[in-house]
């Protein structure tokens, strides 16, 4: 039987760059492979997958993912590649992927090492020249390590954000690396910042709490170098870095004690220098940095001035330590439905719901939802009463059914807007039909202009001509981007109409059902139709996705005080 199975490019690079083979190189090459050896391959019988700043390391890629689908539903029939490399640098995950291609009778193809797998010697060919792609990443890696090693004995800035406190400043002399001289870089201090960072430790150190710490830096109106409250994640940062740290006795024995790798002999912790860590965070493609073991650090005395001594700084991660051993996370409300909905109208931070462990009539868990900065600031920068939360809940719930019926204002309003897009609509479409066929007749007019100007060659006519064709062109051209408008609000138009009709299906659905829905159902089906919930003190706003402009508001008669003090 003839195999109607699509053929499959694949192209990787871990990041634009104008040097090596890009990825639209890559693709030409295999594309001219497939015309010189299987020519009976048609340009619409080629999938082409592309991969752009993911690394070789893994196959979590999603282009490369995507490919694998479509082999696994059985479209495809041969994979074709630049380089074995572009596929994987691990020789585990190319040998589980040239088995999985077998099983499903796929061919695989490096057009630059001329292997391919329906072969036993192209196999065998394929798990050598991986094994040497595994080695080249294996020792890439240790280079990397061997010039962090490298600096780390020099003790200068690399570069990347600065640290609160310091500037990254160009000094005299350079760095070598890799054979290529680099200008050496290290931190200097700000004063302004030094201070904050000076005043964290010293609250943190009195306080013994994050939450503290937080709560003094908003009430006194401290910023972060982005002019942003502080938050407990900033603060915490600022404690945990050893840039901070000066190199004294406490420091020495500190990391001596921790069994790290030092850079700096022992005379350099002179008590004034701060110290220098590299790797300290291991850093990968879409995901945030994790902190590595303090085992895995490469310490040195820095060039820049420490801010903290190194006893201090020592008792702040003690007291971090103690605090995390001894935390828990507070469970969640389970039964609040407009967390992460409702902000406060005073300030704009999100309300969260506190539960208390006392019931009302109907055996519910009493919780009311509070200001996140108002707790965080203990009310001095906001003073928003707490609206009931049970109550508050149900009163939505009512007005999402109230609303959602077909004789209510709200809907009579949707369908109204929904027809004025229609109209709207049919007027735009109505008026691109008279562009194009204006712009149609310009085209026939340029073409008869053309063929006049063949003929009118040394002729007093053919200036005459030229500039008739550039007018006529300049009409097409101001046609074209009036058609461009049109087909942008015809899309415009079309997109809101969609939006109004499935907003008008989920509030329809959600009011039938919403009685029998769970609280998790019942939060899951708000969140789909409210875009966000603002309690100003007296009314609650609500806006739904689509119609910002027509909010809906609850009067504080109807949402009573919080029931006693929590």
């Amino acid at each position: 039987m003839e195999d109607l199975r699509k053929v499959a490019i694949y192209s990787r690079k871990s990041k634009f760059t104008g040097k090596g083979e890009s990825i639209e190189s890559q693709i030409d090459m295999c594309r001219t492979y497939l015309k010189l050896h299987f020519p009976e391959i048609k340009d619409e019988d080629i999938l082409v997958y592309e991969d752009e700043g993911y690394s070789g390391g893994n196959t979590n890629r999603p282009q490369f993912q995507k490919m694998l689908k479509e082999c696994r539903n059985n479209n495809i029939s041969r994979i074709i590649c630049y380089k074995l490399d572009r596929i994987s640098r691990s020789v585990g995950d190319f040998i589980k992927l040239t088995e999985e291609l077998e099983k499903l009778h796929i061919e695989f193809v490096s057009i630059n090492d001329n292997y391919e797998t329906h072969t036993s010697t192209g196999r065998a060919m394929l798990a050598m020249t991986m094994v040497f792609a595994q080695l080249e990443r294996e020792t890439i890696a240790e280079r990397i390590r061997d010039n962090m090693l490298f600096l780390a004995k020099d003790g200068r800035w690399l570069g990347g954000n600065t640290p609160t406190g310091y500037k990254s400043t160009e000094t005299v002399g350079s760095i070598k690396l890799d054979g290529k001289t680099r200008k050496a870089r290290m931190l200097e201090i700000v004063d302004e910042e030094a201070n904050i960072v000076k005043l964290i430790f010293s609250k943190f150190l009195e306080y013994k709490s994050l939450t503290k710490v937080e709560t003094y830096m908003i009430q006194h109106d401290i910023l972060t170098k982005k002019n942003i409250s502080f938050s407990r994640f900033a603060i915490k940062n600022i404690l945990k870095n050893p840039v901070y740290m000066i190199a004294d006795e406490q420091a020495w024995n500190y990391f001596i004690a921790a069994d790290v790798e030092i850079y700096s002999e022992r005379e350099q912790f002179d008590g004034i220098h701060g110290m220098m860590v590299y790797n300290k965070t291991s850093q990968r493609t879409g995901k945030s940095n994790t902190f590595n073991n303090i085992n895995d650090w490469i310490i040195a005395v820095g060039k820049h001035k420490g801010l903290i001594k190194g006893y201090d700084w020592v008792e702040v991660q003690k007291l971090l330590e103690q605090n995390r051993s001894k935390s828990y996370r507070k469970p969640k409300s389970n039964v609040a439905l407009l967390s992460g909905l409702l902000f406060c109208g005073n300030c704009g931070s999100f309300m969260r719901p506190k539960l208390t462990q006392r019931r009302n009539k109907d055996g519910e868990l009493i919780y009311d939802y509070l200001c996140e900065m108002k707790e965080k600031s203990k009310s001095q920068k906001c003073d928003m009463k707490r609206p009931n939360g049970n109550e508050l809940d149900k009163l939505v719930c009512m007005e999402v059914k109230r609303l959602a019926e077909e004789s209510s204002d709200f809907m009579k309003n949707l369908r109204k807007g929904l027809r004025s897009f229609d109209y709207n609509d049919e007027s735009y479409q109505e008026k691109l039909k008279e562009l194009r066929k204006s712009k149609a007749k310009y085209d026939t007019q340029i073409k008869k202009l053309l063929q006049s100007l063949l003929e009118a060659e040394g002729t007093a006519a053919h200036d005459y001509i030229i500039n008739q064709i550039n007018e006529t062109d300049s009409r097409i051209q101001s046609i074209d981007k009036q058609i461009q408008e049109y087909v942008e609000l015809a899309n415009s138009h079309s997109s809101s109409d969609e939006n109004f009709e499935i907003l008008a299906d989920m509030m329809s659905k959600t009011a039938g059902t919403i009685d029998s829905m769970t609280v998790e159902e019942k939060r899951t089906a708000l969140r789909n139709i409210i875009h966000k919930v603002i309690w100003d003190g007296d009314k609650i706003h609500i806006y739904f996705f689509g119609c910002e402009e027509d909010e809906i508001s609850l009067s504080d008669e109807e949402i009573s005080e919080p029931q006693g003090v929590y």
